[in-house]
């Protein structure tokens, strides 16, 4: 019998890449303290936050299969939040310009009763191209990526701000690595194919 499986996340990014997999599961949002830790590095900060939402919901519900994910850009050893206003958001893509963003995605599989748990980070670059604040203004009108990492959308409007992109999975740049989490999800044994 296959468990239930469990999204830690309210993310509506995440939801509807999980939905790509075809697997039945339902979304419980955590609430944990997403503050970085001191000299804690991008990497080490996403897979903590994505194994924390995974803890959290599994002790809540210790039978089911629990996916967990963050994810953070960084720019010149710099991390990057979510902008939450279109001045923020300008301003990151000002400095982004002609630069390439890291964009570190911690994903946690786990399940209470069986013990099993594996956390990975995968990693994505994006290089942007340089372009006009008149550019960005009318990129930030029509997009409104406030709540997104690094001020864009590469699934949508968003692929127009790029020069190239550098990493072995392009869903990991929206925020749920699914390469990884079918690996992940196989190994605990949830078929996803």
């Amino acid at each position: 019998m296959t468990p239930d499986i469990i999204l830690a996340s309210s993310s509506p990014f995440r939801k509807s890449l999980l939905e790509r997999l075809q697997v039945t599961f339902s979304c419980v949002s955590p609430d944990i303290d997403e503050r970085q830790q001191q000299n804690e590095t991008a990497g080490n900060y996403v897979k903590r936050l994505a194994r924390e939402k995974a803890e959290t919901i599994g002790r809540l519900h210790a039978e089911s299969v629990i996916i967990g994910s963050d994810q953070c850009a960084l720019l010149e050893g710099n991390i990057l939040g979510k902008p939450g206003s279109h001045d923020n958001a300008l301003e990151q893509l000002r400095n982004a310009q002609g630069k390439t963003v890291e964009f570190h995605t911690g994903l946690c599989v786990l399940q209470q009763s069986s013990q099993f748990c594996q956390v990975d980070d995968i990693l994505f670059e994006v290089n942007f191209r340089r372009l006009s604040d008149a550019q960005l203004e009318h990129y930030l009108n029509v997009e409104q990526p406030y709540q997104c990492a690094g001020s864009f959308k590469s699934e949508a409007y968003g692929i127009t701000l790029f020069r190239h992109m550098h990493g072995d999975d392009p869903t990991a740049l929206i925020g749920l690595p699914l390469i990884r989490l079918t690996g992940m999800l196989e190994d605990i044994g949830v078929r996803v194919i």
